[in-house]
C-alpha cells in the first residue's frame, strides 16, 4: 500500500468522526441514544436513521470518480454499529438499507455481508453483561487485556470487550476473504468493495493489512465514543432537571403554605403552653427551609440527609403527636457514604401522606442502612395502610414525586448500576428499598 492508500485510511476515520458528530446534533437521534430498550417501531426508526446516513456514505464512493472517494464508504462499520445500538432487527434492516446503492455498481455480495454484520452487532449487544458495556469498547488491544487482568472480580464483563474486539476483526476478515474469493474482472469488476492491501509479494504487505484492520476498529470506536459523550451530557442535563424538579416540588408540595400554616399554628399554641418546644420547632423549621432554598448539590453525605430527615420529622411529630413515630437503624460505616441529594425526604413524606395519615392509630417510619462490600443499601419502611397490588405495579413509573422522581434520578445517576424496588400489602405497610454503588467520598469530585 502506497502513501495514498494510508491517506485514504486516515480520511476514512475523519469521515466517520464527522458523520458521528453531525448525527449527534439531532435531537431525535439523541433521544434514541438515551433508550436502552426500544419497541419494534423505534428499532425500525433507528435503522432508518443509521441506514440512510451510512448508505449516503456508500453512494458517495460509488458516484465519485473511480478510486477517488473510497474513504467515504463506511457501510460495514455502520451496519455493525446499528446492530450494537438497536439489536438484530436494527442491524439487519440497516445492513440492507446501506447496501442498496451497491446494486447500481453490481456489488451483489454487499447486501448479504452487511446484513450479516448487522446481525453480528445485535449478537454482541445480547452478549453484553449490561447495555453500558457496548459504550466502553476500546480499539486498543492492550487496554482490553489490561482490563481483563485488572478487573478480576468480573471476568465476563472484561471478557466481553475482548470478544467485541475480535468480532470487529472477524467482520473485516470476512470482507477481505469474500473479496479475495469472489474477485473477478468481467463483466462488472469486483462483487464486493474493500480497501485492498498490497499484494503479498510486495514490501509492506503485513503493515498494510494491519493498517486496514486497525482502521476498521477505530471506525467502530469513534462514533461510540462521540455518541457516549452525547449520552453523558444528556444524562447530566436530565439529572439537573430532575434535581430542580425535586427541589421545587419540595417547596410547593412538602413545604407548601398548608404545611407552613399548620406548623405556625402549632408554634402559636406552644408559645403559651410550652415556649421551649415552640422555639425548638421554629429552629427546626428554619433548618428545613434553609436546606431547601440553598444552592443544591448533586450528592451529599448520608449523615447530612439523615439530619435533614430528623429536622423534617421532628416538625411532623409535633404536628401529629404520638400518632407518628420515627426509628432509625443506621450502620456507622454508611454515614460518610454519598447519596443523591433529597433522595430520602420524598419517600418519608410519601409514607406520612399516603401510609400513616389515613391510619387512625398512626404508625412508625423506619429508616435502615447497611453496607455490603462496595454497595449501599437503604430501606424506608412504614406500617401504614399499604398499597394495592394494582397500583404497586405502576408505582415506580407513575408514583408521583415520592417514588417515580427518585427512581428517575437514580436511573440518570447510576444507569444499570442501581436497584430500587417496593414491597407492600394493604393494611400491612410499605417497604421501599434502594441499592446504589459506593461513590467517591469527595463531594467536589462527584457534584
Amino acid at each position: 500500500m502506497n502513501l495514498e492508500g494510508y491517506l485514504t485510511l486516515l480520511v476514512k476515520l475523519a469521515a466517520m468522526a464527522a458523520i458521528a458528530s453531525i448525527v449527534a446534533r439531532s435531537s431525535t437521534f439523541q433521544s434514541m441514544l438515551m433508550r436502552e430498550t426500544r419497541t419494534l417501531s423505534q428499532r425500525a426508526v433507528l435503522a432508518l436513521c443509521l441506514g440512510l446516513v451510512f448508505a449516503a456514505s456508500v453512494a458517495v464512493r460509488i458516484a465519485g470518480p473511480q478510486s477517488a472517494y473510497q474513504a467515504a464508504d463506511l457501510g460495514l462499520e455502520g451496519s455493525l454499529i446499528a446492530g450494537l445500538l438497536g439489536g438484530y432487527v436494527t442491524g439487519l434492516l440497516s445492513g440492507i438499507l446501506i447496501s442498496l446503492p451497491t446494486f447500481f455498481h453490481h456489488e451483489y455480495l454487499t447486501l448479504p455481508l452487511l446484513a450479516s454484520v448487522g446481525v453480528l452487532g445485535g449478537l454482541l449487544r445480547d452478549l453484553a453483561p449490561t447495555p453500558e458495556e457496548v459504550w466502553r469498547f476500546s480499539p486498543y488491544p492492550d487496554v482490553n487485556i489490561y482490563r481483563f487482568f485488572k478487573e478480576k472480580h468480573d471476568h465476563w464483563r472484561t471478557g466481553f470487550q475482548l470478544i467485541f474486539f475480535a468480532a470487529v476483526l472477524c467482520a473485516e476478515a470476512l470482507r477481505q476473504g469474500l473479496g479475495d474469493l469472489f474477485r473477478r474482472n468481467a463483466p462488472y469488476g469486483s462483487l464486493l468493495f474493500r480497501l485492498k492491501p498490497t499484494s503479498s509479494d510486495e514490501p509492506g504487505h503485513s503493515l498494510a493489512i494491519a493498517a486496514i484492520y486497525a482502521t476498521t476498529l477505530f471506525a467502530v470506536a469513534i462514533p461510540l465514543k462521540i455518541w457516549n459523550n452525547t449520552r453523558n451530557e444528556k444524562k447530566l442535563e436530565e439529572q439537573e432537571r430532575l434535581l430542580v424538579e425535586a427541589r421545587l416540588a419540595a417547596l410547593t408540595s412538602q413545604i407548601n403554605p398548608h404545611f407552613l400554616f399548620n406548623t405556625l399554628n402549632s408554634v402559636s399554641s406552644l408559645i403559651r403552653t410550652n415556649p421551649n418546644q415552640a422555639r425548638v420547632m421554629v429552629v427546626k423549621l428554619s433548618k428545613v427551609l434553609r436546606r431547601l432554598l440553598r444552592k443544591h448539590e448533586n450528592f451529599s453525605h448520608l449523615r447530612d440527609e439523615l439530619n435533614f430527615i430528623e429536622d423534617y420529622l421532628s416538625i411532623e411529630v409535633i404536628r401529629f403527636g404520638d400518632k407518628l413515630r420515627y426509628e432509625t437503624d443506621v450502620a456507622a460505616n454508611t454515614l460518610d457514604m454519598l447519596v443523591p441529594s433529597m433522595v430520602l425526604q420524598p419517600l418519608v413524606e410519601n409514607s406520612i401522606k399516603h401510609g400513616l395519615s389515613g391510619k387512625v392509630a398512626g404508625g412508625t417510619i423506619r429508616i435502615r442502612t447497611h453496607r455490603t462490600e462496595t454497595r449501599l443499601h437503604i430501606l424506608v419502611e412504614d406500617d401504614g395502610v399499604g398499597i394495592s397490588e394494582e397500583k404497586l405495579g405502576t408505582l415506580l413509573e407513575h408514583g408521583g414525586i415520592g417514588v417515580s422522581n427518585v427512581n428517575e434520578r437514580l436511573k440518570v445517576l447510576f444507569g444499570a448500576e442501581y436497584r430500587m424496588w417496593i414491597e407492600s400489602q394493604p393494611g400491612s405497610g410499605t417497604r421501599v428499598q434502594i441499592e446504589v454503588p459506593e461513590l467517591e467520598t469527595d463531594l467536589a469530585a462527584v457534584s
